[in-house]
């Protein structure tokens, strides 16, 4: 019982060690993401002002006209591009997420199976179908991990494509 006792407290370091660095990983997309949006509203506030000092020496209305057009054309690249910026990050992210996740699963499914054969083993009035069942759910686990995976990167890849999409667009005008 012991040995079993050990096996768990090792599983659970392992499961402490993944769940902080997936906290970490979180914590710096996040202030990258921040400082991203930080840098933003410091260039659009001095390109609002700088636009706005620009309006009052117009000479005339079809010029001031022109420099809002010019003015909301790069603010609208600059969201495109900021947004482009933040899925990335995003996606990067979720790619390492996925894969400390993936990771995690396919060597603490191991682990918790041979922690429960040794754990079962000693209990006394064990069924032979209770480690087959315990086996099956953790199987199960895995694959609806997976799915859940691979949808998670297609909807982000559309999303990432979107964003492309868009920035394209916005160049061109």
């Amino acid at each position: 019982m012991t040995g079993s006792t050990e096996q768990f407290s090792e599983l659970q370091r392992k499961n402490m060690e993944v769940a902080m660095r997936m906290a970490q990983l979180s914590i710096e997309n996040s202030q990258r993401i921040m400082a991203l949006q930080s840098e933003l509203a410091k260039e659009m506030f001095q390109s609002g002002v700088d636009n706005a000092k620009a309006q009052t020496g117009a000479s005339d209305p079809q010029a001031m006209m022109q420099l809002r057009a010019q003015y909301a054309q790069e603010t609208t690249q600059r969201m495109v591009a900021a947004a482009q910026r933040i899925a990335e990050i995003s996606n990067a992210g979720r790619a390492e997420f996925a894969r400390l996740v993936t990771e995690q699963l396919a060597s603490g499914s191991q682990d918790m199976a041979e922690s429960m054969q040794t754990f079962m083993k000693s209990l006394p009035g064990q069924t032979p179908n209770m480690m087959e069942s315990m086996q099956q759910a953790i199987a199960t686990a895995n694959a609806a991990f997976e799915q859940i995976s691979k949808a998670s990167t297609a909807a982000m890849d559309s999303v990432g494509e979107t964003v492309r999409k868009a920035a394209g667009g916005a160049k061109r005008k």
